[in-house]
């Protein structure tokens, strides 16, 4: 298959990797130059971890997005969610058709998607996304990714009109799992829990070290989990009231991989998450300009709590993370972050906002 990959972080390297391992026409972009220098310098992608070690190297590198997307057959998102609407955006004004995957769409990432083509007065391309990024990986070197984690097992869903890039996306990721909607995979979106309590209540820690410790072994402390899993219960509602029975944030990282199959009590969290290997040796943040606040708080816990008000299910825990993620990170909703409007949902109760996703009488 003709596919392009679009962003020059680790999850775009590493599926790079795969998807040229696996012997499709590969095409990698990314909007800077700077960013995509190592890879042209070195004529691909250096990788090592659970593909082996070796240069996976596309068919075009290329920081041109009409190059990129010029014939092919799916459209591979694989950057931080802050950055959809802009890659977006670029592929409406250039008149992109092509079918787009979000890997990952973590929470409103479709319908965000479709309103930036819908505000340009563009038809949205079939679009669908992933609940998660199907890597664990980091570029410890610019040129290089480092894989310790593959999933092996992630949601997918596609919005209405967007059943061709589900289908294309099951094609070249094994590890999908069809959804009967979107929500289902905004819903299931494992950072949101897992990295928010532990940023917060670690940020002291964070920025007094710049990050000098695992995030997932000795920042998952017992208050943390505590504070993690009222969270979960707060997500699993949520959920429930769009018909989908979801389930523990463990149980769905065991589904993953990235909780080790051997682990018995899910139910507790700071023992199960730390027990995953493919985690077990990341770094904290090494400040508030980290990810895990700027993704995870304005692009996570946000639309979770616009959801959650659609859905008429009360939040407080997330509403109040929220609320001192804001102060903390010091975004401003009105220009930063996912929105009811820039999802398009706005003014949406909740039968109009299951009808526009297309939402079946049963859940997942």
């Amino acid at each position: 298959m003709k596919v392009t990959v679009a962003g020059g972080g680790a999850g775009g390297a590493a599926a790079v990797v795969e998807l040229v391992k696996a012997g499709h026409e590969v095409r990698f972009w990314s909007r800077t130059a700077k960013t995509l220098a190592p890879f042209w310098d070195q004529g691909g992608v250096a990788f090592e971890g659970v593909f082996g070690t070796g240069l996976a190297a596309p068919t075009i590198i290329t920081a041109d997005l009409e190059e990129a997307t010029a014939d092919a057959e799916l459209v591979a998102v694989c950057a931080p969610t802050l950055a959809h609407e802009g890659i977006a955006r670029g592929l409406a004004q250039i008149g992109s058709n092509v079918p787009v995957l979000l890997n990952p769409g973590h929470t409103g990432g479709a319908l965000e998607v479709r309103q930036t083509f819908l505000g340009l007065g563009r038809p949205p391309p079939p679009v669908a996304e992933f609940s998660t990024l199907s890597y664990v990986a980091r570029k410890h070197q610019p040129g290089c990714v480092t894989i310790t984690g593959k999933a092996k097992s992630v949601r997918l869903a596609a919005l209405p009109g967007g059943e061709e890039a589900a289908t294309r996306a099951v094609g070249l990721f094994p590890a999908a799992r069809l959804m009967l909607d979107v929500l289902a995979c905004d819903l299931a979106n494992v950072n949101m829990v897992l990295h928010v309590p532990g940023a917060i209540l670690g940020a002291a820690w964070v920025e007094a070290t710049e990050g000098a410790f695992s995030f997932y072994v000795e920042g998952m402390t017992p208050g943390v989990a505590q504070v993690m899993r009222a969270l979960d219960d707060e997500r699993r509602a949520v959920a429930a009231a769009f018909n989908h029975r979801l389930p523990s944030l463990t149980a769905e990282m065991q589904a993953i991989g990235t909780v080790e199959a051997s682990v018995s009590e899910l139910d507790d969290f700071a023992a199960a998450i730390a027990s995953g290997i493919a985690n077990r040796a990341i770094r904290a943040p090494d400040s508030l300009r980290h990810r895990y606040y700027q993704e995870d708080i304005c692009y996570g816990l946000l639309p979770f709590t616009v959801l959650a008000e659609i859905a008429g299910v009360d939040v407080p825990l997330a509403r109040s993370l929220l609320r001192v993620g804001q102060v903390l990170v010091g975004f401003d909703p009105a220009t930063t972050g996912r929105t009811a409007e820039r999802m398009g949902v706005a003014g949406l109760d909740r039968e109009a906002l299951l009808g526009l996703v297309g939402a079946g009488s049963h859940g997942a």
